[in-house]
């Protein structure tokens, strides 16, 4: 067993709400492990959507999901924060008081911590595809099968299948079919449920001549070595064969809550209940911000879990520095918080 590693503050989760809670507990002189079970930074934003614009982040009209990320990373530079990727907590023992919480976590690749404060921010849990139940799409997968868009380049000038009737699947039809050789949209109904403006978009596309759209679901596919050459729809008229290099099919994620689940924490319909005051769970010293927590009008958005972050820092700090006063500041003021900043 490897030596315990001893912090204030592991953080389970490196999406945009673990990364800007490090920047709130830096502001604070708390020092945290982030542990995620992906290999870089970033959770869904930059395995999902990299290159994705997203409009709603304050100050940014429009940033990508990695834009996002690269930002928030270059933001938390001066507080050196520890990662740990491809891991997973495993276990979790409650070692302290609720006055004074202390907890060991240990991860699936042997690591140990020791901690007073565990902030869990790991969105939905952990992640994967909905796969079309068609015979031998493995074989395709990573080489013309993908279930995200990570670079738009690998779409170019290629015949393009995008499978599915929500945001994400017309979304990507609407910035794909720009550089896409052609572009075909698949769902099994005439009627969608992405956002209504997104559907006017596509259905103008499909009118003007610039995108296929057909009613029907995938059969089979054609090809060799990995390489898609074509894909056959079932529709209400018979089997089609359509043209295609590469295939995108939208058909959602399956969250699974993971060990979280053994950790004696509340559970509602696997999201973890918290107040509103300082967003922690049942258990002192253990924090749930962004997607996996609820509570009375919860959002799932990447600001509200921005601040539930910086609510959890401020109540932590009272584990972390128990006699220590805490004195609000502001970073535009404050010569101290600027100094931790590297600002001159």
């Amino acid at each position: 067993m490897s030596e315990t590693i001893k912090t204030d503050v592991v953080i389970v989760g490196a999406g945009p709400t673990g990364l800007f809670t490090v920047f709130e507990l830096g502001l604070l002189d708390i020092k945290c492990h982030l542990i995620d079970v992906l290999d870089k930074p970033g959770g869904q934003c930059a395995e999902l959507y990299p290159e994705k614009p997203i409009y709603d982040i304050p100050g940014h009209p429009m940033v990508t999901g990695q834009g996002l990320v690269d930002n928030l990373m270059k933001q938390i530079e001066p507080f050196g924060p520890t990662f740990h990727y491809g891991d997973m907590v495993e276990a979790l023992e409650v070692l302290g008081t609720a006055e004074a919480p202390q907890f060991k976590v240990r991860t699936s690749n042997g690591l140990s911590f020791e901690c007073k404060v565990v902030m869990v921010a790991a969105g939905g849990g952990s992640f994967q595809p909905k796969k079309p139940p068609v015979d031998g799409i493995d074989a395709y997968e990573g080489k013309s099968v993908f279930y995200a868009v990570r670079k738009m380049e690998d779409f170019r000038d290629k015949n393009v299948m995008i499978v599915g009737g929500g945001d994400s699947a017309l979304d990507w039809t609407l910035n794909l079919h720009k550089i896409s050789k052609r572009l075909t949209l698949v769902h099994r109904r005439d009627e969608f449920r992405g956002a209504p403006h997104s559907v006017k978009a596509m259905r103008e596309l499909v009118a003007g001549g610039n995108i296929d759209l057909h009613i029907g679901q995938l059969s089979s596919l054609t090809g060799a070595d990995g390489e898609l050459s074509a894909v056959t729809i079932k529709g209400a008229d018979g089997e089609k064969a359509i043209p295609c290099e590469r295939l995108i099919p939208f058909f959602g994620l399956t969250m699974k809550l993971g060990p979280i689940a053994d950790w004696g924490l509340n559970l509602e319909e696997n999201l973890v209940p918290v107040d509103t005051e300082k967003f922690e769970t049942n258990v002192p010293g253990i924090f749930a911000i962004g997607d996996i927590n609820h509570y009375p009008g919860k959002l799932k958005l990447i600001l509200c879990g921005f601040h539930e972050g910086s609510l959890a820092a401020q109540r932590a700090h009272r584990y972390i520095y128990p006699e220590k006063r805490l004195t609000f500041q502001y970073t535009t003021s404050s010569s101290n918080l600027q100094k931790k900043l590297g600002v001159s």
